[in-house]
């Protein structure tokens, strides 16, 4: 439906744009060709990733299937290992080589990693050995001899594997445990009972991703994370009898390796919703609490379309767990791993809880969790996270044990679920994790552990919209789109994770708000489950679904630092002739600008607020705003409820407010 605008608003509007005109000139830093550019996504739509930023019609990626038994000498330190993957080819192309990742070689000396972060990682070893390769093709078996690249290596294949085909690769590895762990991803110590803690991840050799979009990723690994393809995963790991091993997935054989009294504790566990302890501390010394006392036994695990596994392997290890909840009717356990001295109810005894409060929400509000447990362990892997599997710290506790428990498995959604490239784009595995867990933290036991301020989201405990201010003053800040490995560790949390998170909260709460935010990003998460999104397709899909241009979004906040200032410079009465109101003029005085409330406070002592868009400056810096009204406006501010990183308040707002 159309109307015909009345002839006095505009005459208003004819003269507001002249007074515009001349003002122009007052803000020269502000130039709306600049903030309004065209955002270039840096990747184009087509029938593989589609215009609307979801997976399209030809959409493919290729698949690997882990068949892995391992064996850990504890006093060693040693893993020892084959596995056999099933590699399917689902992309249009003949391969004619397959690359590896071996990520244990960041700890040889002069690895790419250790020169990266300045020197020679801590526990540095020989790295993984790779005692006999072969791959299977249409039943014709070649030994291959690997050609090793720091943490990767080619297997140039004897004859292509054709577009469609599969690939049977059979390895024996061996590797020593890192003495500590580098970059908090793996390693080994000794807990304070006398037990050896092992956090073991990047354990066995890992297909890289071949895409539609690079062919081959095969980025060194230099610490930064993970970028993998989906599978099946059976994995039996062989351990000294009196340890307990926790693992991703779901154990296949407890009868074999627990208890009769702890196969019936962990039965209760799983139809209960309060802790039920599995091996108490005080049974931790207790010989009986194992099923034999010498030897070695084998725990079968089984986790289906994951990327990875993990796990780790104790003997001072105390266990509980719980039932989660989740949508449709379907549970999952929760369980906690700890020595003793980790014990206690404002520490680690409240682990399961958390775990288990977390993995139910976020299951509720962006997509259910899908695999059989959740599982928090006390080691030396400090704050990493795996599929199904976190590694925390043993001296966590309190809010700080809450929010990493939060924010490790929240990890579990991105980038385990949807499967994001973390050694390109950190900042979306860490951003927007740490902005799920945000509302986590105001959600838990009715705000316990609420706001979350854990050097993550607002590193000084205030306003995050202020916190924010000196990194996007500092000429130094990379940009969020920047290559991970270049975030140098002043820039790693602020940028990547905090930067990042704090964009998705302002594009939820004050630029789309919730009701177009969330079920756009629901959208997206689900389309890509298990699957390979780059940037271009969340921004593609943030824009379609939710029918908004950001391009001075992504301009402003993800390609470039640049900082906001917007400014009140004046309050007049309307033009003579034009009625009753006054004009606010309304200046940006920087790069970025956002939607804005301005609020406007009349003699009669009323107020209104007024929404103003981002597109108030796509023409000029300074806009004048018509408010009708047979009072006058005599105050007026910009953000009143300090919602906006603005840079300078002072000039927000004119009048007696």
């Amino acid at each position: 439906m159309s109307r015909a605008i009345p002839r006095s608003i505009a005459a208003l509007a004819l003269a507001l744009l002249s007074t515009t005109a001349a003002a122009q000139t007052a803000a020269p830093s502000y130039q709306p060709r600049e903030s309004f550019a065209p955002f270039d996504m840096g990747q184009p739509a087509g029938r593989v990733r589609s215009a609307n930023g979801l997976p399209g019609p030809d959409y493919w990626q290729n698949r690997a299937d882990y068949r892995i038994r391992a064996t850990l000498d504890a006093k060693a330190k040693t893993i020892t290992g084959s596995v056999e993957i099933d590699y399917s080819n689902n992309s249009p192309d003949a391969l004619d080589v397959l690359w590896l990742q071996l990520d244990q070689n960041l700890y040889t000396v002069g690895s790419r990693g250790g020169l990266s972060h300045g020197g020679v990682p801590a526990g540095n070893s020989e790295g993984i050995t790779l005692e006999a390769v072969s791959v299977t093709v249409d039943g014709r078996t070649t030994a291959i001899r690997p050609l090793v690249s720091d943490t990767r290596a080619q297997l140039r294949l004897a004859q292509p594997l054709a577009a469609g085909g599969k690939a049977v690769i059979q390895i024996r590895y061996r590797y020593v445990v890192p003495a500590e762990a580098y970059g908090g991803r793996t390693g080994w110590l000794t807990s304070k009972n006398g037990g050896d803690i092992f956090s073991v991840a990047q354990w066995y050799p890992r297909m890289a991703v071949y895409d539609d979009l690079r062919g081959w990723d095969t980025l060194p690994y230099l610490a930064q994370e993970f970028y993998l393809e989906y599978g099946d995963f059976d994995y039996w790991l062989t351990v000294p009898a009196d340890m307990l091993v926790a693992g991703s997935g779901a154990l296949q054989n407890p009868q074999e390796v627990l208890t009769p009294t702890q196969v019936s504790r962990l039965a209760k566990a799983q139809a209960s919703d309060t802790t039920v302890m599995i091996r108490s501390p005080d049974e931790v010394r207790d010989p009986a609490s194992r099923p034999k006392r010498s030897g070695t036994l084998t725990w079968h695990y089984r986790m289906e379309n994951t990327r990875d596994v993990a796990f780790s392997a104790s003997t001072a290890f105390a266990w509980d767990a719980a039932r989660m909840n989740l949508p449709g009717g379907k549970s999952a356990l929760a369980m906690s791993f700890y020595p003793p001295e980790s014990q206690g109810r404002d520490r680690w005894g409240r682990s399961t809880e958390y775990l288990k409060d977390s993995v139910e929400r976020f299951s509720a509000k962006w997509f259910p969790y899908p695999w059989p447990a959740a599982v928090n362990v006390a080691g030396p892997a400090a704050g990493m996270e795996y599929p199904g599997i976190v590694f925390d710290g043993i001296e966590d506790a309190g809010k700080t044990l809450f929010w990493i428990t939060a924010h490790e498995i929240g990890h579990s959604w991105f980038p385990m679920i949807v499967g994001f490239d973390e050694r390109r784009d950190a900042w979306m595995d860490e951003g927007f994790n740490t902005f799920i867990d945000v509302y986590q933290s105001d959600a838990f036991n009715r705000g316990e552990y609420a706001p979350k301020r854990d050097g993550e989201y607002a590193p000084g405990g205030g306003n995050p919209v202020d916190e924010i201010l000196p990194v996007l003053a500092d000429p130094d800040a990379p940009p969020i789109l920047s290559r991970s490995d270049t975030v140098i560790e002043k820039w790693r949390h602020p940028v990547t994770y905090f930067k990042s998170a704090l964009g998705l909260v302002l594009l939820r709460e004050q630029i789309l708000g919730p009701e177009r935010f969330d079920p756009a990003f629901r959208r997206f998460t689900a389309a890509w489950a298990f699957k390979h999104p780059k940037p271009a397709d969340f921004f593609r899909a943030m824009e379609s679904d939710a029918g908004e241009d950001l391009s001075w979004w992504w301009n402003g906040w993800y390609a470039n630092n640049w900082q906001m200032d917007l400014a009140v410079t004046g309050i007049a009465p309307f033009p003579a002739g034009q009625g009753t109101g006054s004009v606010v003029t309304v200046e940006a005085r920087d790069k970025l600008v956002m939607p804005t409330t301005l609020r406007v406070r009349f003699a009669d002592g009323s107020r209104r607020d007024i929404r103003l868009p981002a597109e108030t400056w796509i023409r000029q810096a300074s806009t004048e705003v018509p408010v009708a009204g047979a009072s006058q406006v005599v105050a007026a501010e910009l953000d009143p409820d300090h919602k906006l990183p603005d840079k300078d308040r002072s000039n927000n707002a004119v009048g007696a407010r």
